[in-house]
């Protein structure tokens, strides 16, 4: 617990300057006009340029430029206006960098999102106070502000455990604090004299539906219904507690707003767009901001989960089993509906660009953090022009639904396929090795060859040309996305210049890279299980094309093997924090690890052998005692020894 005294004794403490003083006593006046607005802010000139920008900004709409802070004022509104230079009195350059950078950023961030949420209610509700809304919204979350400037240290300790799921903000700040973000922001507006009804919404803001409803009656229950829900989609769209940040908008925007389900989902698409605008406003980078098709999945994902294990808990087995698997089907199918409406190509049904270019980012990232490889497919129809004016587009379509499905079909499980554009599609390969590369390309293409298409009871020969390319980021590489999309495609297209009906496959990476991946493969447990003629290639092929490693980082994985322990681990990532290197490149130039060691590592990474053996159980290649005793022998023959206690295999 903390003596709340330490934030009112702060000096960090934020205070308001004179013109926002002001600014709050002219909006309480209800004799105030707008001119009183306009000269009160030119008394601060850098507010006053910021407004001007504001009002520029593509959120509001406005034609031709603004450069007079009249016209500013009277294009947002004063209460507008009065918001925004209160939100620039707020801000504090010296949180812009260093240990409170992010949480810093992730204050504005929910604080944005709660204030285009709230304003867009307003909009609906009360179209004249939708400014008030806006600023309602804004000044929600003032008391995290408060506590990340005056006691930074034990609040960040309390914002980081508050990011894992099933944690709510307000109850770890009451279990290790003694107060809440809440209460402290209503302590500091009443300080700073703002108006009972933004208190008192405040004060309530993330209050469960019950006591909401109970404030029915309430003056400003409009204003609190709007800031409850705004509240519920800044933890929807900020938080990793979606599924229950959806529920909460789901009976909010039922009881208190009269939406229908239909509503909700456009609604919240509204909100991305107009959070996004807002952005601008704040120079706030939302780029992070998942989309609310990718949001909705996920909520509803985390639903199904808690819905599950709330029936396990509370009703007999078989109406437990019943009733969850009931409500499962019915997420799953809201899901794919979703899904398929989102994320996928109308005429294949396989995914579409955007989905596409967004799993690409999340693989390239994690790919440069873990230092493991990545490759690209791109496949184009060949003459597929000449198929549509021969044919008629109607069987061009059908060609491009057939390939699709042979594609579908080829790729594994955990491999991205999507529709490019046209005729062209490609194909994200998870965790590839060269020549398992090599291998699907070469497979895409021969299983398209071999299919008979027929125009009535003419045959058609369809082929496609197949250009690949596979790489080892660097740290930092983040940009190795568009390269290997750019080198793919130039294969694709030296394919098509030598006759098309071809494979041309690229690695773009240095020899050091190259030869480190090959002995990395040839360490996996699955080579093994061939060297030792327990399985051969198409068995395991088989095996591994639907079997997926969870991901571990490299480090917490030697850890767990005993090649580490917590103190070595932290020397190394200190100096990969100097120096950019790649973690087992540091491990192994401090001594730490050894090259054997890294590279086993590194292959269990990549394949996990507790996986691929329950894989081989579960397909029946393998007994389990056979499974089991080839483990143990893999791990004797090619394991190093452990230098520290193995708290897990992987």
């Amino acid at each position: 617990m903390i003596p709340v005294e330490r934030i009112w004794n702060s000096a960090q403490l934020p205070t308001l300057p004179a013109v926002a003083v002001r600014l709050l006593e002219i909006v309480r006046d209800p004799e105030s006009e707008i001119r009183d607005v306009v000269e009160t802010i030119k008394l601060d000139p850098a507010i006053s340029a910021k407004l001007v920008k504001a009002a520029n900004a593509s959120y509001f709409g406005v034609r031709s430029e603004v450069k007079a802070m009249d016209r500013a004022v009277s294009i947002l509104g004063t209460t507008v206006a009065t918001s925004l230079a209160l939100s620039f009195s707020l801000t504090d350059e010296s949180l812009q960098t260093g240990p409170k950078a992010e949480h810093y950023r992730n204050f504005w961030v929910h604080s944005v999102v709660q204030a285009a949420t709230a304003e867009l209610i307003g909009q609906k509700l009360e179209p004249a106070q939708r400014g008030e809304y806006f600023l309602t919204g804004l000044l929600l979350e003032l008391g995290r502000l408060a506590m990340l400037k005056t006691i930074p240290n034990e609040y960040i300790a309390v914002l980081e455990e508050a990011k894992l799921p099933g944690n709510t903000l307000s109850q770890l700040e009451e279990a290790h604090l003694g107060f809440t973000h809440v209460q402290i922001a209503q302590q500091m507006m009443t300080l700073w004299k703002l108006p009972e009804g933004i208190i008192h919404a405040a004060a309530f803001h993330h209050a469960p539906l019950e006591k909401v409803l109970e404030l029915g009656t309430d003056p400003n229950a409009r204003l609190l219904n709007a800031m409850a829900f705004s509240a519920a989609a800044a933890d929807y769209f900020c938080t990793a507690n979606k599924g229950l940040a959806l529920h909460s908008l789901r009976e909010i925007s039922s009881h208190c707003l009269e939406m229908t389900e239909d509503d909700l989902v456009v609604f919240l698409g509204n909100i991305e767009e107009r959070c996004r605008q807002a952005a601008e406003l704040f120079n706030v980078s939302l780029s992070h901001l998942q989309s609310s098709a990718d949001l909705m999945i996920q909520a509803n994902e985390q639903l199904v989960q808690l819905a599950l294990r709330e029936h396990v808990a509370s009703t007999q087995a078989s109406i437990r089993q019943h009733v969850a698997e009931q409500e499962k089907r019915e997420l799953e199918t809201r899901n794919r509906e979703l899904q398929q409406q989102a994320l996928h190509d109308p005429l294949t049904g396989v995914h579409n660009r955007k989905f596409f270019d967004e799993v690409l980012l999340r693989e390239v990232h994690r790919c440069v953090r873990a230092a493991q490889p990545l490759a690209v497919i791109f496949i184009d129809v060949d003459h597929f022009k000449n198929v549509n004016d021969t044919f008629g587009h109607q069987f061009g379509d059908q060609v491009l639904k057939r390939v699709a499905q042979i594609f579908s079909e080829t790729v594994r499980v955990a491999d991205t396929l999507a529709r490019f554009g046209g005729e062209e599609f490609v194909v994200l390969v998870s965790q590839p090795s060269e020549k398992g590369v090599e291998r699907l390309a070469e497979r895409i293409r021969e299983n398209v060859e071999k299919e008979a298409f027929r125009f009535g009871s003419t045959p058609v020969k369809i082929t496609v040309s197949v250009g690949a390319a596979i790489a080892i980021p660097r740290r930092g590489e983040t940009g190795i996305g568009d390269r290997l999309i750019a080198v793919a495609d130039e294969c694709l297209y030296e394919a098509k210049r030598n006759g098309r009906n071809r494979t041309i496959v690229r690695h773009v990476m240095d020899e050091r890279d190259r030869q480190l991946q090959q002995l990395i493969t040839q360490t996996r447990f699955s080579r093994w299980l061939v060297q030792q003629r327990l399985l051969d290639v198409p068995s395991i092929s088989r095996v591994l094309l639907d079997c997926q490693t969870p991901h571990v980082q490299c480090g917490e994985l030697a850890v767990r093997m005993g090649y580490l322990d917590i103190a070595e681990l932290h020397s190394i990532l200190k100096h990969q924090e100097v120096t950019g290197d790649r973690f087992c490149a540091v491990a192994v130039r401090l001594g730490l690890m050894t090259a054997t060691e890294t590279v086993f590592v590194l292959a269990t990474q990549q394949e996990d052998p507790r996986t691929v053996m329950g894989a081989l159980v579960r397909t029946g290649l393998l007994a389990p005692d056979a499974a089991s005793g080839a483990l143990e022998d893999y791990t004797r023959m090619i394991a190093p020894p452990a230098k520290h206690r193995v708290m897990a295999f992987a």
